[in-house]
């Protein structure tokens, strides 16, 4: 067994980063995905800082401490529909049943009085079900007739009556820590009176495009100059996971000025990202200066877009080196950063972004050896299926390829053409960052 797969041994140092390029089974021309991830995620210390914040303020953070339900939900018993409350033992066991209304309970507005033999009490959803009263009938099953109500036979002891604490028990966890705050949370810590939460701070992540034909939006171009868009893919892609992006704009290739970067984006930064520098040639210099601040591997990963890829440590800082191509920046962080930074932001479970099948409606081409994620379209047929079509071309460089696609079609290294009509994984793209 090698180095990467052997089990930790509590006598044994960990892992070093650079201990990977030496491993056995490190092949830098052929790096599988799968074993690129596991790899970074051997290394990911979530950040430790504390705030606490409004409820509302929490909206895409991650609690740092569990939050305890300070009270019985529901706070009483009550009921589950619109109907009536009645004793269980005035039900007639095989016949209707007939009993007189005695007042009524709303939410709210609970009955004052008890119920005895022979009477119910008029309930609606959420009203406190009244003392002696232990079942509810809905009212679909209720025939009123002044203050006499008909109930069909068929009744069950004990039916649409939610007890007080069902769902959650004073004292009891009603959220772990590490869970991301989303709507839904919000509104549960709401429903249980706390007006503020701790969470962990937002992770701090600096980011810079490297590349002397980089200009900024704005300026005119010259002959052989694009305009720098991987900035504001990834400062959206960052935003939208509730980092703090830090952007620092283009720096030249030149060693020094690219010193100066790595040097600044680490200190002030929980993570520096770039785009650019790491393929063949163009990390020839970037290699040793990484080398020189801190501990980095660079990788050719076996995937089509986004072939090169750095990861490593400058100073206490996490570092992703990111290829130039738009569509390989987005590709790359979606399939390794995305994931990683959620970790360093505290959340555990990191849920896996779901992937499921769908039938591809076109030829697609690819020769096997790598694992693909092709930019797709994925629709509804009349019969309730799930079809999914390439965005058209698929070059690197080809952003609108992203920008058309919500999912990716993903064609696994062992994978050659596919055919019209045959199922492909498909993983979307709305939602995950």
């Amino acid at each position: 067994m090698n180095k990467l797969e052997s089990p930790p041994q509590p006598a044994v140092p960990p892992l070093t980063i650079a201990q990977a390029s030496c491993a056995d089974d490190y092949d830098p021309n052929s790096m599988p995905v799968a074993k690129a991830r596991d790899f970074i995620h051997q290394f990911l210390d979530p950040v430790t800082g504390v705030l606490r914040v409004p409820v509302r303020s929490a909206l895409g953070r991650v609690l740092a401490e569990d939050v305890l339900s300070p009270v019985n939900v529901p706070a009483h018993r009550n009921s589950a529909m619109d109907g009536w409350a009645l004793r269980a033992a005035d039900l007639v066991a095989d016949g209707e049943t007939t009993l007189s209304e005695i007042g009524a309970s709303f939410a709210g507005k609970p009955f004052g009085g008890k119920v005895g033999p022979g009477q119910c009490v008029r309930i609606m959803t959420g009203g406190v079900v009244p003392e002696g009263a232990d079942t509810v009938v809905m009212q679909e099953r209720a025939k009123a007739s002044g203050k006499s109500v008909t109930f069909a036979a068929g009744q069950k002891a004990g039916q649409n009556v939610r007890e007080a604490g069902e769902d959650l028990g004073a004292g009891s966890v009603a959220l772990r820590k590490g869970r991301i705050v989303r709507p839904a949370e919000l509104g549960l810590i709401a429903s249980l009176g706390i007006g503020e939460v701790a969470v962990y701070r937002p992770l701090r992540v600096a980011f810079f495009s490297t590349g002397d034909e980089l200009k900024s939006v704005g300026t005119a171009l010259a002959e052989g100059e694009i305009y720098d868009s991987n900035r504001y893919t990834i400062h959206g892609m960052l935003a939208r996971l509730g980092c703090e992006p830090l952007d620092m704009g283009v720096v030249r290739d030149d060693p020094a000025l690219l010193e100066d970067a790595f040097r600044a984006a680490a200190a002030s930064a929980d993570v520096v990202i770039t785009s650019g520098g790491v393929s063949v040639g163009e990390a020839d210099f970037v290699k040793p200066m990484l080398g020189k601040l801190g501990e980095v591997v660079f990788w050719k990963i076996a995937m089509k877009p986004g072939r090169p890829l750095a990861y490593g440590k400058i100073g206490s800082a996490h570092f992703f080196g990111l290829p130039g191509n738009p569509v390989s920046v987005m590709v790359t962080f979606y399939q390794f950063v995305r994931d990683a930074l959620l970790v360093l932001m505290g959340a555990n479970p990191v849920a896996p972004v779901p992937t499921f099948r769908a039938l591809c409606t076109v030829r697609l081409k690819k020769a096997p050896g790598r694992t693909e994620f092709q930019r797709g379209v994925l629709t509804r047929n009349d019969d309730g299926s799930l079809a999914v079509r390439p965005t058209g071309e698929q070059g690197s460089g080809i952003l609108k390829s992203m920008s058309d696609a919500n999912c990716f079609i993903i064609l696994g290294d062992a994978t050659g053409n596919v055919e019209p009509g045959t199922e492909v994984e498909v993983q979307l793209l709305e939602g995950v960052v």
